[in-house]
Formats: structure tokens, C-alpha cells, sequence
């Protein structure tokens, strides 16, 4: 129990110190309820004794007890808060950060549920419990134990009795926090699986409405529902016996400091006042001790929370030894590259160099590698062998923001968030004016449909914009590469999926953005790839052919074949 309870602290952060000071704060309002039967002990005497105790002082000392206690109580509570919402909003901020430098491999192994669990379920129970369940936990533990040694000033014997009470409940608590090691992990597995399996219901809703699959497809939500329902049952039930052993020992000696005090005095080696002071404690004594204990059955689950959450710095990250570089140039070389998926080989021996400030096509059938080998440049992943330069030097040589600064994406599929059109615009560059962003809108055609939305560019959008047309996002995430002006321009298909009334305004906010930089594209339209400088056919993992259009067109090859069939296609019409 007491490893968890050093994890909570350590965990704390920058609000470690707070924590602890909490804490200290806690044990000091124990002293003061403490004093609650100090002034019964004098009142006792007053009654039952006839000491000439001053009246006053039992008051005062009792209004002392109740006003440091709400006092205490009142700092304690604030500091845990505090401690408990800045304390997982530093971890979500850091989780953040680290997915940054992590591979995208990660992405694949680890699903989006997983995630998306630790963020939100897994530090939500951080946040709503680790700090109080700290503070109540030693505040009750803290809180018995001053009150044991206020029965130890009392009568030493009596005193003796209430804190082999409290030893017990403490070796109890233990026990049952050793038994119980596995439920916590277990009840983060459940949290997971049930996140994960809403997800994949809710975000391929479109394709369970499309086949009409409401009912059937609903069948592996309910059942993970239903499972999580029952293992959350079943690992309650493992902690209730010990939940019945702790009450038992609490009872067993709160019976054996009454009938002591009941014995000793029938001997007459206790007055009458500490007897009925005694009598009263074994109903008090060991109550707040019940709560924490109570409490503590939490620990092991908030334990399991804060493992997972830290699990994610135990993933390797790709910019442990980079540096702030800037490129001599933006010439690119690849050199005898080779990268897996796992044990699936995508690219195998690739060479190439891409001058700067020139336009490389890359062709080829799905599944050849063309977008492994952009993603590559942008250190997505690391390759398996070989090395890919920018500007003469490796890529893995740069930290990873300024590797980034000299490259703009465009993906075939947009992902915009659920935020104003300015700032989705300003993602690349966060300083950038208002003025500066709608220069970049002109230059992407997206200006004249984005004014005549009702806020403009304070129009806020669904998550992943799904209110705007697939051209107006394509052009958007165009003027965000725009506004961010680096050198080098990656775009994945970026036109593969816009319909012909728009593709006329997208080739002119590409050639904006493409201006005088070098240009690395995956494309398949003719008018898209016939100008490169050079077109690399992609096919296997391997460079099966390269050069300019004219010359790739003489050739026989993949090339040739791709160009005929697309031709062929084009003049299909419907007759």
C-alpha cells in the first residue's frame, strides 16, 4: 500500500510539494480533533471528579479543535483539488507531446480505444481520486493515530490497546492490497476493450447503416458491454471479504478497548471520568480509519491507471539524440533504403537523389510503397537499413520539430479539427497574423467560399470537417501549407478524390503553394505527372523504372501500360 501511495506522489509532478503539504495539513487536523477529547477528558472531570478546571478553558479548547479542524480541512480539500486536476492535466499535456516523436508503427500495434482509454477513463480516475484518496487515506490513518496517543497520555494501558487496533487494521489493509494486485490492471483491460469496441461502432456507423446491419453489428458492443459489467462485479466481490475482515478487526478491538476500560476500573486502576472517556473513544476511536480503509480499496485500481498512463513513456522514441539543424540545401537522397512492417518488406534497395527545387513524380500500382517512401522522408517511421539526407545530412541526425520545418504534407485525406478555419489554417504556424492567413486563402482559392460562411474564418468546424465539401477541406489544408512556406512539399494524392468543378481552383492553389520549392508527388492524372522534372515508377518495393515523361513513354514497361490505361479511360462515355 505504502509503494502506491509514494506512485501517487511521484506522479503528482509539479505538484508534488502541494501534495505533501496537503498531507502534513491533514495530520495537523487530526491533532486538532484530537483536542475534541482532551476537552471531554476535562469535562468528564469537572462532572464526575469535581476538579476545578475553568469552564472557559474546556470551551476554548474545544473551539480551537473545531476551528483549526475546518481550517485544515478547509486547506486540505483545496490543495488536493488542485493537486488532482493540474496533476493529470500535466500527464495528458506530456502524453500529448510524446505521441509526437513516437512512430506511427505505434498507431497500428496500439489502438485508437487504447489511447483514447488512457487519456480520458484512465486519468479521469486519476484525476477524481488519486489526490483525495491520498490525503483521506493518510488523513484517517493520521487522524487514528493521534488519537492513540491521546489515549496513551490518558492511560498508557488503554492507550496500548488502540494501537494494536490500529496495527492490525493496517496489516488487514495490506493484505488485502496484496490480494487484490491484479484488479487493478484487470479493470484498465475492461476500460480499454469497451472504449475501443464504441469506437469502432460509432466511426463505422456509415457502413453498418449502408448494409443495414443496425442490430447485428450492435451484438460486440453489447457483449463487451456486458462483459465489462460482469468483471467489474466480479472484481468488487474479490475486495468485499476483506472489506468484512477489516470491519471485524476495527469491531474486535473497539469490544476489547471498552471492556478493558470496564475492567480496570471495577479494579479501581481507573477513575470513573477516564472510564466513561474510554467508553465513548471505543465508538469514535477507529471511524475514520473505516473510511480510509474503505478508500484504500481504490489504490490498486488508481496504481494500475497511473502504470498504464505511464506506460507510454516506456515507448521508444525517434528523436532521442537529434539535433536543432538547418539543411545546407533541400536536395534529398535516398541510399540503398529498406523498410518492413513487421515481417512484411515494403521497400527494398531504394536509391534515389531529388534535387532541390525540383518536381519528382512517383507512379505505380497500390500497395508499391509510394507513400512508405514519402513518410519516410518525413520520419514517420525510421528505416529498417540504408539512410535518407536532407541537405547532405541524415535525417536521423535532426530533432524531429526541425526536420518539420522544411516539409509541408498534403494527404489525400484531410483531416481538419474541430476548431475555427483560422486556426486550422494557422496549425503549421501558430503566430501567424490574420492577414497573413487570408493571403494564404487567396492564394488556395478558398477565400471566397470561406467569407461567405456565416463567421467566415471564425466559422468553428465539426470534428475532422466534415461540413465542408472534400475540394473546399483539400483547399484549406493547401493554404495551411501555404501559410507555413516550407521548402518542401509532399503531396500524397491530393487530388485523387476531387470532383472536376473544383479540380481547376485545386491546380491553382497547388501551383501557389508548389512555387519554387521542391516537390515530391504521388499521383496518377496525366496532366499531374507530365511536367516532373523525373517520374520513379514504384512497384514491389523496388524503382522499376525512372526518368521523364517522354522517355518513360517510349518505353515498354508499367509506365506505358498506366498511361494507356488511363487515356482509355478518360474516353469512356455512357451511351
Amino acid at each position: 500500500m505504502f509503494g502506491i501511495l509514494k506512485k501517487i506522489i511521484d506522479f503528482a509532478g509539479a505538484k508534488r510539494n502541494l501534495l505533501k503539504k496537503a498531507m502534513a495539513v491533514s495530520f495537523l487536523g487530526a491533532l486538532f480533533a484530537a483536542l475534541q477529547f482532551i476537552s471531554l477528558m476535562l469535562a468528564l472531570d469537572i462532572v464526575v471528579s469535581s476538579t476545578e478546571t475553568p469552564v472557559w478553558m474546556v470551551t476554548a479548547i474545544m473551539l480551537i479543535s473545531i476551528v483549526g479542524r475546518i481550517a485544515c480541512a478547509y486547506y486540505s480539500t483545496n490543495a488536493e483539488t488542485d493537486t488532482g486536476f493540474h496533476m493529470v492535466a500535466e500527464k495528458r499535456i506530456h502524453i500529448g507531446d510524446r505521441l509526437r516523436y513516437i512512430p506511427m508503427g505505434y498507431f497500428n500495434d496500439n489502438s485508437l480505444g487504447n489511447i483514447t482509454a488512457v487519456v480520458t477513463t484512465t486519468l479521469g480516475d486519476v484525476e477524481n481520486s488519486a489526490a483525495r484518496c491520498l490525503v483521506l487515506v493518510i488523513g484517517g490513518f493520521l487522524n487514528t493515530l493521534a488519537l492513540c496517543l491521546m489515549l496513551l497520555f490518558a492511560d498508557w494501558r488503554l492507550g496500548l490497546v488502540s494501537m494494536a487496533g490500529l496495527l492490525c487494521y493496517l496489516a488487514v489493509t495490506e493484505a488485502s492490497q496484496r490480494s487484490s494486485a491484479k484488479t487493478g490492471p484487470e479493470r484498465q483491460r475492461i476500460q480499454e476493450s469497451l472504449v475501443e469496441k464504441v469506437l469502432e461502432y460509432v466511426q463505422g456507423m456509415m457502413v453498418v447503416k449502408a448494409y443495414g446491419l443496425e442490430k447485428d453489428s450492435s451484438q460486440g458492443v453489447f457483449q463487451t458491454i456486458d462483459d465489462s459489467c460482469r468483471k467489474a462485479l466480479a472484481l468488487v466481490h474479490t475486495s468485499t471479504p476483506w472489506a468484512a475482515i477489516r470491519q471485524i478487526a476495527v469491531r474486535i478491538f473497539s469490544v476489547a478497548l471498552a471492556g478493558a476500560s470496564l475492567i480496570f476500573y471495577g479494579d479501581g486502576t481507573l477513575p470513573l471520568a477516564r472510564c466513561l472517556l474510554m467508553l465513548i473513544a471505543s465508538f469514535l476511536i477507529y471511524a475514520e480509519l473505516e473510511s480510509a480503509g474503505n478508500m484504500s480499496d481504490q489504490l490498486q485500481m488508481l496504481g494500475a491507471s497511473m502504470d498504464k498512463a505511464n506506460s507510454i513513456d516506456n515507448t521508444p522514441t525517434m528523436d532521442i539524440d537529434g539535433k536543432a539543424l538547418a539543411p545546407a540545401s533541400t536536395d534529398i537522397e535516398f541510399q540503398n533504403v529498406h523498410f518492413s512492417y513487421g515481417d512484411r518488406a515494403i521497400l527494398n534497395g531504394i536509391s534515389l537523389a531529388i534535387p532541390e527545387k525540383s518536381t519528382t513524380a512517383i507512379v505505380g500500382p497500390s500497395g508499391g510503397g509510394k507513400t512508405t517512401l514519402c513518410n519516410l522522408i518525413a520520419r514517420f517511421w525510421d528505416v529498417d537499413s540504408g539512410a535518407i539526407l536532407l541537405g547532405g545530412g541524415d535525417v536521423r541526425e535532426y530533432k524531429l520539430d526541425s526536420l518539420m520545418k522544411n516539409i509541408s504534407m498534403v494527404f489525400q485525406n484531410v483531416y481538419l479539427f474541430n476548431d475555427t478555419i483560422e486556426n486550422n489554417i494557422k496549425f503549421g504556424r501558430p503566430n501567424a497574423t490574420h492577414e497573413q492567413v487570408v493571403a494564404a486563402a487567396k492564394q488556395a482559392c478558398c477565400h471566397d467560399f470561406i467569407t461567405a460562411l456565416p463567421d467566415a474564418y471564425d466559422t468553428v468546424l465539426d470534428e475532422g470537417g466534415s461540413t465542408l465539401s472534400g475540394g473546399e477541406k483539400q483547399r484549406i489544408s493547401i493554404a495551411r501549407a501555404i501559410l507555413k512556406n516550407a521548402p518542401i512539399i509532399i503531396l500524397d494524392e491530393a487530388t485523387a478524390s476531387v470532383d472536376p468543378e473544383n479540380e481547376a481552383e485545386l491546380q491553382t492553389a497547388i501551383q501557389a503553394l508548389t512555387h519554387d520549392k521542391t516537390i515530391i508527388m504521388i499521383a496518377h492524372r496525366l496532366k499531374t505527372v507530365r511536367n516532373a522534372d523525373q517520374i520513379l515508377v514504384l512497384n514491389g518495393g523496388h524503382i522499376v523504372q525512372r526518368g521523364t515523361h517522354e522517355e518513360l513513354i517510349n518505353q515498354a514497361g508499367l509506365y506505358a501500360n498506366f498511361i494507356g490505361m488511363r487515356e482509355e479511360a478518360a474516353n469512356w462515355k455512357v451511351s
